[in-house]
């Protein structure tokens, strides 16, 4: 298959996504992994194989998204970022790293190139790994004295013209005088610097990292990092925009094979294996519908308990709130009949066991596969949630609390549910402030579960970017503090309640 853009039985031109050269790698060289990603490669792969990489990459990407959001320490975020490429990106063999590496990225350029917000998401993380990479190739080229920066600059034709011995010797104190250079006249001697227009260095002009004269930058070569990103996001951010106006078409062309892929693509859960995502200690499904209230308020982000609650309270949902928590159910491991006993429960509190199968009993199985295109549908990432339709005050459930609610309502609600301290209350009024709805919901998670990154078999990957992974999470976190005792069927027994059945642990 050739993805170049769309897979079909012959090539595809598609020049939008950069020069076709029918060759096998992209522009980097074999000795390291940065790629500019500037030729369109002629890959054979099967439909698995397509959905396997993009699939491989986008666990990536959303795990630089979730990190940015969480304010990790720059040492931290490398080495987990590290160990999330070597987890799926990498394999043993260099030949077959090129391919999943050029192969992933074309294919969600493919997919991420329909919408503006899509495009400038796909371009944010991916200049971020872009990045990662070329300090990591820099770093070790200083480190161990190897030439592989120097070989990408120049397999990928960057003009750059290199300062002579006799101008960098003029210049040696303005140059050693510029903050972060080189420490020692032995380390001058051995820098390479560079003179560029100083506009394609701007990032470096403004942090006053490098030294400017008569409109050119004086860079070394460490630094050179900061032009070639900014050339990367450029070239990628017109690609981006051109593939853009070619999709349809290639859609249309594919709508049997890859079409439907490339447009759900950015809805495909990538969080721990959903669904049967969640297990009790007991080994079975945790989340049933004798287990759910109780695990409503231990263990399920606030947007999911806001829906639970408005089904408690209401005894229906509507069409959004019963498709946002029935997917989340589905994700985190509910079973059809599950899904279906619970709502069946709570909406015949207000309507005969024939209407509830009448109305609602067909969009239950619908989620689940069972009907219409028989599709497994995903459940609802972080982002999806806040940028969708908000609720209906007082009548809708669904959307997220830390965008969607009025700060006084939401501070209410922090306070009632009794979430933290005031100060952590505030930390979490403050992201929401600041529009950081996703770090209010991680900010909600370490203040609910004191140091669960310390606790053995807790997976915070995703917290604060899906709901699954905070669930998840919480339910690991409190199986590991009860000695594995968490939620399971056998721990949970019925009790009556205002003449309906609650749980009680």
């Amino acid at each position: 298959m050739n993805v170049a853009g769309p897979v079909r039985s012959r090539p595809v031109p598609l020049s939008a996504y950069g020069q076709d050269t029918g060759t096998s790698v992209g522009s980097s060289s074999s000795s390291n992994d940065v790629d500019m990603y500037l030729d369109v490669p002629s890959f054979e792969l099967s439909l698995d194989e397509f959905e396997e990489y993009a699939l491989a990459r986008l666990k990536v990407l959303r795990k630089i998204e979730e990190m940015k959001t969480r304010n990790l320490p720059p040492d931290t975020f490398r080495s987990q970022l590290d160990a999330s490429i070597k987890a799926n990106l990498t394999s043993t063999q260099q030949k077959h790293n090129t391919k999943l590496d050029v192969a992933s990225h074309f294919i969600l350029r493919a997919a991420y190139c329909r919408t503006e917000d899509l495009r400038r998401w796909f371009l944010a993380q991916e200049c971020r790994l872009f990045r990662h990479r070329l300090e990591s190739l820099s770093s070790r080229s200083l480190t161990s004295n190897n030439n592989g920066l120097r070989e990408f600059l120049a397999n990928n034709e960057f003009d750059l013209d290199p300062v002579s011995r006799e101008e960098k010797e003029r210049l040696s104190d303005k140059l050693q005088k510029v903050p972060g250079g080189p420490m020692s006249p032995g380390e001058f001697i051995n820098t390479q610097y560079y003179r560029v227009p100083f506009v394609q260095a701007l990032e470096l002009v403004s942090r006053r990292e490098c030294y400017v004269e008569k409109g050119q930058a004086y860079v070394p070569l460490a630094r050179i990092v900061s032009i070639v990103a900014a050339k990367f996001r450029v070239a990628l951010s017109k690609s981006l925009a051109l593939a853009a106006g070619v999709f349809g078409q290639v859609a249309h062309d594919e709508a049997s094979r890859i079409g439907p892929l490339l447009k759900s693509m950015n809805s495909q859960y990538t969080g721990p294996g959903a669904p049967n995502a969640v297990m009790g200690s007991d080994g079975e499904n945790a989340l049933t519908a004798a287990t759910v209230d109780v695990l409503a308020d231990q263990s399920m982000p606030l947007c999911m308990q806001q829906l639970h609650q408005g089904l408690k309270r209401d005894h229906k949902l509507k069409h959004q709130g019963r498709l946002q928590f029935g997917l989340f159910l589905k994700g985190a491991g509910m079973s059809l009949e599950e899904h279906t006993l619970f709502f069946q429960r709570e909406f015949t509190r207000i309507m005969t066991s024939e209407q509830f199968n009448k109305q609602y009993s067909y969009s239950i199985r619908h989620m689940h596969g069972k009907e219409g295109k028989r599709a497994s549908y995903t459940p609802y990432n972080c982002m999806k949630i806040i940028f969708g339709n908000p609720p209906q005050s007082g009548v809708e459930h669904h959307g997220c609390p830390y965008k969607h609610y009025d700060e006084q309502n939401l501070n209410a609600l922090l306070t009632k549910l009794k979430i933290g301290s005031v100060a952590d209350r505030d930390v979490i009024m403050s992201h929401k402030k600041d529009g950081n709805f996703q770090l209010a919901c991680a900010k909600h998670f370490e203040v609910s579960h004191p140091s669960a990154a310390n606790v053995d078999g807790v997976n915070l990957d995703g917290v604060g970017n899906h709901p699954n992974a905070w669930f998840s999470a919480s339910v690991s976190y409190h199986n590991a503090k009860n000695g594995g005792g968490g939620a399971s069927s056998s721990n949970v027994e019925p009790v009556k309640q205002d003449g309906a059945v609650a749980m009680a642990m």
